[in-house]
């Protein structure tokens, strides 16, 4: 199986879409599914631009179209009624197959989602081509009843989308960076289960996000890492 990770650094703007649609069609037939960060469709830092920049689903259609060639799974900000959420979605053979509402929506320090997104209450997992798939956003994973929940969905591969600011600068590394590689292994090994984590990178108000996207298989080993900081779209093959 070919998996693009393809790290942006998403604009706070709606043109953010047809750049993903070029990098979409720069991957039919090297690959077999994409993965982009949290919010890439939007840009991190929204606040009251949601209601200006929020997607209806029916807007993504042409990323319907293209996955008749190629798995996408992408993070956006849905308007759900009079609501929005911070979402995960995945589409394939021509379809939405799933889509994941953020539950757990930091609301501290530099972090302000519960003002402006509505949260989402369940894990799931579903069937694609290429196995049984768990759809997280961010801080889900930072939550040890989540790691249960994924223990017993045992899927075959969790895909995490994440918007990351960098933080805890170290000689040899970044202290944020450390503490994602501990949870992302310790769940990989605790459902035995590939991991896709994807995080963006760019700038914006001041926030600079690191990258470090990377793919693990089922022992918590790392397949595939790309730089920080940088802009990288890369297929890696397992």
């Amino acid at each position: 199986m070919r998996i693009t990770l393809a790290q942006t650094a998403p604009k706070l703007s709606r043109s953010n879409l047809s750049s993903v649609i070029q990098t979409i069609k720069d991957s039919i037939g090297a690959s077999d599914l994409i993965v982009f960060p949290e919010l890439s469709l939007n840009g991190y830092l929204l606040q009251d631009k949601l209601y200006e920049d929020a997607w209806n689903i029916e807007e993504l259609h042409e990323l319907e179209c293209l996955s008749t060639s190629i798995d996408i799974v992408i993070g956006g900000a849905l308007r759900d009624s009079n609501k929005f959420r911070n979402s995960a979605l995945y589409f394939s053979q021509g379809k939405l197959l799933s889509t994941h509402y953020k539950v757990h929506l930091p609301n501290y320090g530099m972090f302000e989602e519960a003002r402006y997104f509505e949260a989402g209450n369940i894990f799931e997992s579903f069937t694609t081509k290429y196995g049984k798939v768990s759809m997280l956003v961010c801080e889900d994973l930072w939550h040890e009843s989540v790691h249960r929940d994924l223990i017993a969905e045992n899927p075959d591969m969790i895909i995490a989308l994440v918007a990351s600011p960098a933080r805890g600068f170290l000689d040899d590394g970044l202290e944020i960076e450390n503490k994602w590689m501990q949870i992302i292994k310790l769940v990989s090994l605790e459902c035995s289960s590939k991991l896709i984590f994807v995080n963006r990178v760019g700038f914006e108000d001041g926030l600079g996000f690191w990258g470090g996207s990377c793919v693990l298989n089922e022992s918590g080993e790392v397949l595939g890492k790309l730089d920080h900081y940088k802009e990288i779209i890369k297929t890696i093959e397992i």
